[in-house]
Parts: structure tokens; C-alpha cells; sequence
């Protein structure tokens, strides 16, 4: 199946007209949809939105001169071309949301949502990974998961695929509401609450009450899947009785959990789990390791199961989920005198998400050599930040840890806790360790990299792989529909990327 950034027409002048009220000025059939004048396509129409440090309108003549098919936009520009199709809005970012409403209106697909502090974006690919084995099916890509990054994501969704996979985030109360609405999902997971963005809220209770918005959106006959181990389990359910949804799941380790985790074997190259749904004990294996991408898998089962999906097919996709690029991806990298195996999480952390990490790191064999944890500043913490650097110092112990190099003022408050035989440095900024990270690390080591995005903790997984060769990387995301790789769908950005790392972690 072709992607919606190559040939199939996503836009007519007609439909793009109708779905936003405007006035197009020629004729024109969009393949792509984009808002970022710098990774235009042949086809893409782009929206030019405006943003607190830019006006994509400044840009439309370069999407024009790449190809674009139509500008979306509110004015035309002094330097666009007359010849160059248009579509004249009142609203760029109004007309952004028109299409992702318009999108969401004329799909046939069966359609779920993903939130949660932590492992979004892994379980979004995870269930995109098992549906797509029996049937085409679209996912947002990467964190496309805010006001700009979910009617993006619809907008771009085919109109002949079975399902459609979405990421909802937030980082404020009354944020997911309205991404809900517009998604209008017929199932809705919560993987777990936990202290993330503490900043911006007085307790986990009160996020539970936030991520609790996606009900809001969820279809009256819809199914929540939520998880059964979370202290705030309760909560979550009460609000989805109070939305009056029909089915309400538990998966996790309770016993009185719908989806229940039996057993996982945590190895090197992924879990092997036994699990019993609905009364059917089964077993299956994935590509990625760790206790928590097992739980989630379990939420992943009981979607499949709510959309109609064949379950038989999801466990045997299973064995092809791997980790998601920044988020646990485990790498190879070749030296002249053997090899380390960097564990990439750089893309953001939270208190729960370190220590699933530094678990993941403490089942690393002794007799491969070294546990290098490198951990940058955990953000959004509020006036508890610095206790919860503080409380990871148990778990770096138990987790064996022989190296811990520590980056960013909140992580001295961890660094002054732990054994001096694990004190291997300090650094204020992520640059600083980078610059010597070379010389500290050896061949044999298993080397973790995270931390928050704000921390920049990828400079020294770039500085790690340029010690050799990496294998088992790449640097192109990639999307499956029916079982077929594609090239991603281009992010979301415009001239102010910083607004993409600012939004939904």
C-alpha cells in the first residue's frame, strides 16, 4: 500500500475547500500533507502556521518552489509566485484542525488512542506493529501527539486503511480534552501514571484527573484499557464510568486484572511472556526487553481484542516489536578490540522510566563487562525535583551500576548519594561529558544513555557511536501498513522545533 506522502491522494482543491471554508485558486490533488518548509515533497500541501517565533506564510514560497501541490494559508504572501496554488483560509491553524476533523469524519478505519506518563509512543508502535500484520493500518508518527501533532496525524491518515493508531500528550490540564474530541477514538489506553510534569501539576492524582480527558473523546460503546497495577487505577476508572463508556479493562500484574501478566523472562534481545486474556492462557516473545514494554503489551492484547483484530496474528507479530529510537533502542557498536552495546533512551525520562531502565541494565550479565549508567536531568518535576533525583539512588544501587556519570544541577542531588566505587563524574552540561565520554568508556561495556529532552543527553549517544561502527540503528523512521515498511511521514516543526520538544513527554 502506497504511503500518504508518495501517491495516494489525500486532497482535492474540492474536499480541502469544503472541509475548511476557504477559496482555493487552482485545481490541485495533494499526496502529503506538511507544515514544515524544510522537508517539503513533490505533492504536500502545506499549511502555514504561525507560531510565537515564526509565520510559516514566510516560508510558503520555498514550499511552493520544492513542489508543494497548494499553500494553505490566511494572506498571500508578497513573494509567492500568482501561479502557485493556494488555499485562502481565515485561520491556518483552524484550517489544520478542519482537516484533521474532515480526516477523522470520512475514515472507515476502527480507530485507538494512546496516552499515558510514560510509554506512549512504544505501546502507539507496538499495537501499530500487530495490527498492521493482519490489515493496512496508519499510525501518528514519532510524538505527534499535540495541537498541532494530532490533526497532523489525522490529516495524513489514508482513507482506505482498518485502522488508525494515535499518540494524545500533554503537559497542562485541559490539554487532551480537545485532541480526544477531534480523535474521537473507539479505544482508549492509559499505560500508567506516574510523576511526570509535576511542574505543572500539585500531584499524580490530579495528572491521572488530566490524562483521564481522553474519555472525553472515547465513542459511548468504546473500550478503556487501564492499568490495573497504577495506584490511581480506581480514579481513572470513575472518570471513565462518569463518560459513561461500556467497557472498562484492568491489564498489568493484578490478579483481578482482564489482561494478566503471568510471567516475563527478560533477556538481551527481548521478553518472552506468558499472559492469560480473557480467561486464555498464551505465550509470545518481543523484540524489545523489559518488564514495563510487557505490561504494556498487555494493553496492546486488549486493544487488538476491543477493534476486532485477530489475536493469533498480534502474538505472533509480537516478536517483530522492537524499541522505539531514543526510548531503550539497543545498539552495537564495533571497536578495533571488542564492542559496547549502548542501551539509547536520550529521548526523555521520568522518575518511573529511569528506574525501568536502570532495571533493564541490572539484568545485563556481569561477564560481558562493565554497567555504565549515564543519566541526565529529569524536567517538569515542580518543587519535588530535587527528592526525586534523590530516590533513584536506590535503584542505581541495586541495579549493580559500576559506572554512573551524572549530568545536570537536579542530578548532583543524586550524585552526592551514591557509593564513591560508583561516582565516575558529574558534569553541568551534556557537552561537557561528551567532549570525554570517549575515554572513559571501554570494550565490554553496556552503556545506558537518559534523560529528559531539555537535558540534550544525545550528543553523547552521538559522541558513543563514533567510537566505531553501530549496527542495529537507523536513522530513518519508518512506518508499516499491512505488513509493509514505508518511509515516515515528515515531523512536525515549521521554523520552531523547540515547540515539538516543549509538548507532550
Amino acid at each position: 500500500m502506497s504511503h500518504a506522502n508518495t501517491t495516494q491522494v489525500l486532497w482535492t482543491e474540492a474536499e480541502a475547500t469544503i472541509a475548511t471554508r476557504g477559496q482555493a485558486t487552482a485545481t490541485f490533488r495533494a499526496t502529503g500533507v506538511s507544515i514544515d518548509s524544510r522537508s517539503i515533497a513533490p505533492g504536500d500541501l502545506f499549511i502555514a502556521l504561525k507560531g510565537p517565533t515564526f509565520d510559516g506564510h514566510d516560508f510558503a514560497a520555498r514550499a511552493a518552489a520544492a513542489g508543494a501541490a497548494a499553500v494553505v494559508i490566511d494572506h498571500r504572501p508578497a513573494d509567492l509566485p500568482e501561479s502557485a496554488p493556494a488555499l485562502l483560509v481565515s485561520d491556518t491553524m483552524a484550517a489544520l484542525w478542519d482537516f484533521g476533523r474532515a480526516a477523522r469524519a470520512r475514515t472507515p478505519a476502527r480507530i485507538a488512542a494512546v496516552t499515558g506518563s510514560v510509554g506512549k509512543t512504544s505501546t502507539k508502535e507496538a499495537l501499530l506493529t500487530v495490527l498492521a500484520a493482519g490489515a493496512p493500518t496508519y499510525a501518528s508518527t514519532g510524538n505527534l501527539n499535540n495541537h498541532w501533532g494530532a490533526p497532523l496525524s489525522l490529516a495524513r491518515m489514508p482513507r482506505d486503511v482498518t485502522y488508525g493508531i494515535f499518540e494524545l500528550g500533554m503537559n497542562h490540564a485541559g490539554e487532551i480534552s480537545p485532541l480526544a474530541k477531534l480523535v474521537r477514538p473507539e479505544v482508549a489506553i492509559i499505560t500508567t501514571i506516574d510523576a511526570a510534569h509535576l511542574e505543572f501539576f500539585k500531584s499524580t492524582a490530579e495528572i491521572a484527573d488530566a490524562k483521564a480527558e481522553i474519555f472525553d473523546g472515547l465513542e459511548p460503546d468504546g473500550t478503556a484499557l487501564l492499568p490495573s497495577d497504577n495506584p490511581h487505577f480506581e480514579r481513572l476508572a470513575q472518570h471513565a464510568h462518569a463518560r459513561g463508556i461500556a467497557t472498562i479493562l484492568g491489564f498489568g500484574k493484578a490478579s483481578d486484572a482482564d489482561i494478566r501478566l503471568i510471567s516475563c523472562e527478560v533477556h538481551a534481545d527481548g521478553n518472552r511472556i506468558e499472559a492469560e486474556l480473557f480467561g486464555r492462557r498464551v505465550s509470545y516473545r518481543t523484540a524489545a526487553p523489559g518488564l514495563h514494554l510487557a505490561i504494556n503489551s498487555l494493553a496492546v492484547l486488549g486493544a487488538v481484542r476491543a477493534l476486532g483484530a485477530d489475536i493469533d496474528t498480534a502474538l505472533g507479530a509480537f516478536a517483530r516489536v522492537e524499541t522505539v529510537k531514543g526510548r531503550g533502542k539497543r545498539e552495537v557498536v564495533a571497536l578495533a578490540n571488542g564492542k559496547i552495546v549502548l542501551i539509547d533512551e536520550s529521548y526523555n525520562a521520568s522518575p518511573v522510566a529511569v528506574r525501568a531502565a536502570l532495571h533493564l541494565l541490572g539484568m545485563t550479565p556481569k561477564a560481558e563487562g562493565r554497567r555504565i549508567a549515564i543519566l541526565g536531568d529529569m524536567r517538569e518535576l515542580g518543587p519535588q525535583a530535587g527528592v526525586l533525583h534523590q530516590n533513584l539512588a536506590a535503584d542505581v544501587i541495586a541495579a549493580c551500576i559500576d559506572r554512573a556519570f551524572l549530568v545536570g544541577p537536579l542530578m548532583h542531588e543524586l550524585y552526592d548519594r551514591l557509593p564513591a566505587a560508583m561516582q565516575a563524574g558529574h558534569y553541568a552540561d551534556s557537552d561537557m561529558l561528551a567532549a570525554i565520554i570517549g575515554r572513559e568508556i571501554q570494550a565490554g561495556d553496556t552503556v545506558l544513555v537518559k534523560g529528559s529532552l531539555g537535558t540534550r543527553m544525545a550528543p553523547i549517544v552521538a559522541a558513543i557511536r563514533a567510537l566505531g561502527s553501530s549496527a542495529g540503528s537507523s536513522a530513518q523512521e519508518t512506518r508499516v501498513f499491512g505488513g509493509a515498511s514505508v518511509s515516515a511521514a515528515r515531523g512536525i516543526g515549521g521554523a520552531d522545533t523547540a515547540k515539538r520538544a516543549a509538548n507532550g513527554q
